[in-house]
């Protein structure tokens, strides 16, 4: 298996036709990780894993309870519980609103979800998440939002999840091949408008810059939004390689 990160969404908010929110699957050393499962990446996740059921899904990270973030992590527990019931629990690391709005959505009753998945609350000091290191630390945003680092040998990738400017994400995504990053641009709005809660374009490209990381992709795009606008404004501040969100992706890895 080829070290890898497929592009399952790249929307903010809600998704643009033909798109999905927030997902991603990274692929390394044999394992499997899905990390954020916005809207309309369930369908994606399973095509990329060849299975209806996410057979050879070794783990979930989920950065916040955002529904672009995690409502489609429902569409996964009710694939597990309805055609894989007995198997073993997937290990999901996720802040614990993310398992409330589980839980809600499963009318109260804790049962499929704590059958399908085992938590692992974040943000947390270090823990294992398949064959990384999984470093998470709190960021700014609306909903409390774990920022992701998964080290394995020779490989660093890291994820924003949702945030505003904070020193923080710089060392979130320290020297990190590929720094995945929030970049909330709105059409109509000036691009030195940074949200308190939310990184520009703009930001997202000083903020890999002060990270020094190798690659920076640029995701969480407003619907309607210019994305190669938002590639130039991050251009600016960044000059490594810059790589859009875009549905379908696949980036090798290192």
């Amino acid at each position: 298996m080829p070290s890898q990160l497929t592009v399952l969404g790249g929307c903010g908010a809600w998704p643009e036709p033909a798109r999905a929110c927030s997902g991603f699957l990274l692929e390394h050393a044999g394992a499997r990780i899905a990390i954020d499962l916005g809207y309309g990446t369930a369908p994606r996740l399973f095509a990329a894993l060849n299975s209806p059921v996410a057979d050879g899904l070794d783990a979930v990270i989920v950065s916040h309870h955002h529904p672009d973030h995690m409502v489609d992590l429902h569409a996964l527990l009710r694939a597990r519980w309805f055609g894989r019931r007995g198997a073993s629990a997937i290990p999901l690391y996720a802040p614990d609103g993310v398992v409330t709005s589980l839980i809600e959505l499963e009318d109260g009753d804790r049962t499929a979800v704590s059958k399908v998945f085992d938590w692992h609350p974040i943000p947390a000091p270090e823990q294992t998440a398949g064959p990384f290191r999984l470093d998470s630390v709190l960021l700014p945003h609306y909903v409390p939002n774990a920022g992701i680092r998964l080290t394995a040998p020779g490989l660093t990738v890291a994820y924003t999840g949702d945030t505003g400017p904070t020193p923080a994400v710089a060392d979130l995504g320290r020297a990190s091949d590929l720094f995945i990053v929030d970049a909330t641009s709105r059409p109509g709005r000036p691009e030195s408008a940074a949200s308190a809660l939310n990184l520009t374009a703009a930001a997202a490209g000083q903020a890999a810059a002060a990270a020094a990381a190798s690659r920076l992709m640029l995701t969480h795009f407003w619907p309607g939004n210019d994305r190669k606008a938002s590639k130039a404004d991050a251009a600016r501040a960044f000059g490594g390689e810059i790589l859009l969100a875009e549905e379908g992706t696949v980036v090798s890895l290192p």
